[in-house]
């Protein structure tokens, strides 16, 4: 699949440095070296602690560099009218300093393994950064605890979110054990149509692409889809004719088998995907953003409901036009006939 068709439209995003100025954020109060340094690890310790996986530590060059260019996507892309954020794998307190004032609610998840000290919820660390963050800013947002899993946001209804942030939550959910691509799919889920979901993510998790991913969601890889179907049609359909042949000389026993074709129905997640390289950095990072379709929750049965209602009124309205421009010709003529009646009447009353 190539990405380079894949460029988002300048309104959605401009490149990692067009997010926001170095000098309109501050790194919030989080210890970097808690985030560089693995937690002391023993495999022969009994203890619960001794079976968390180790994270794969940051640089402190990505570290820094991905710190602004996450503060300055969220802070530059989560809209004004944003009553509610979602952060998929809660770390520490960030997200707090991240988000516009204006937003109401923050909800949390979690990326920890089950076999952590809290069963795989949030860490303590990490509910007490959430306090302490919200208490410093005094934004007066209302910080929702969850600890649902990030693959899993069992706590957080259908289309109920307005925003859903992912900062270098896909590879701990890896390391974890969780499966970032469900998450992903949930993020979708718990969304708004219409809805962000933000990320600035490891370019390569486990052996796969996380921006790959992501477009395979879009619309960009559904009109791909269409249009090699609509390259393959003749292909297929003598291949199928080819097959039904050979079917016909089998023995009596296969003449009631049937050939079924099942056509990719999938409708895209996102509607619109908008991406681009974090540069100055020495292990590869995606920033981007990824707008939630209109009819990511409708079911089969309910697009074509609506398709049909679209279809209603679009011959509705073409009704309705047409219906218009005949009285306005018949108003016209009317108008017409009235003129050249005056006109035969001054005439005959001149040469009476």
């Amino acid at each position: 699949m190539s990405l380079a068709a894949t460029h988002p439209s300048p309104s959605m995003i401009m490149g990692v440095d067009a997010f926001v100025s170095p000098t309109s954020y501050s790194l919030p109060a989080t210890s970097i070296a808690s985030r560089l340094v693995a937690a002391p690890f023993s495999a022969s310790s009994s203890s619960p602690r001794a079976t968390r996986r180790l994270h794969m530590a940051l640089d402190p060059v990505t570290y820094l560099r991905t710190e602004w260019v996450s503060a300055a996507l969220v802070t530059n892309q989560t809209p004004r009218d944003a009553d509610s954020v979602l952060e998929l794998g809660c770390e520490d307190g960030r997200i707090v300093n991240f988000v516009p004032r204006t937003v109401r609610e923050i909800i949390t998840s979690s990326a920890e393994n089950s076999n952590s000290p809290e069963g795989g919820g949030l860490s303590i660390s990490c509910s007490r950064q959430l306090r302490q963050q919200a208490e410093r800013r005094g934004s007066g947002s209302l910080l929702t605890f969850s600890d649902q899993r990030a693959d899993d946001l069992a706590d957080t209804p259908t289309a109920s979110v307005d925003i859903v942030v992912s900062l270098q939550a896909a590879q701990r959910m890896y390391e974890n054990g969780l499966d970032w691509k469900r998450g992903v799919r949930e993020a979708v889920r718990v969304l708004k149509p219409g809805g962000r979901f933000l990320f600035v993510e490891s370019s390569e998790v486990g052996s796969d692409s996380y921006l790959e991913y992501i477009v395979s969601l879009s619309d960009f890889s559904s009109q791909n889809r269409r249009e090699s179907d609509d390259e393959d049609e003749d292909g297929e359909e003598n291949e199928m004719m080819e097959t039904m042949n050979n079917a016909d000389t089998n023995d009596s026993d296969d003449d009631d088998e049937t050939i079924e074709v099942e056509p990719s129905t999938r409708s895209p997640l996102f509607q619109e995907v908008g991406y681009d390289q974090v540069d100055m950095v020495l292990q590869p990072h995606i920033a981007g953003i990824a707008i939630k379709a209109p009819d990511a929750d409708l079911t089969d049965t309910e697009k074509a409901e609506k398709k049909l209602q679209e279809e209603s009124d679009r011959l509705a309205e073409l009704s309705l036009n047409a219906f218009e421009r005949g009285n306005k010709s018949s108003r016209r003529r009317k108008k017409k006939k009235k003129k050249s009646k005056a006109g035969m009447g001054m005439d005959n009353d001149e040469e009476s």
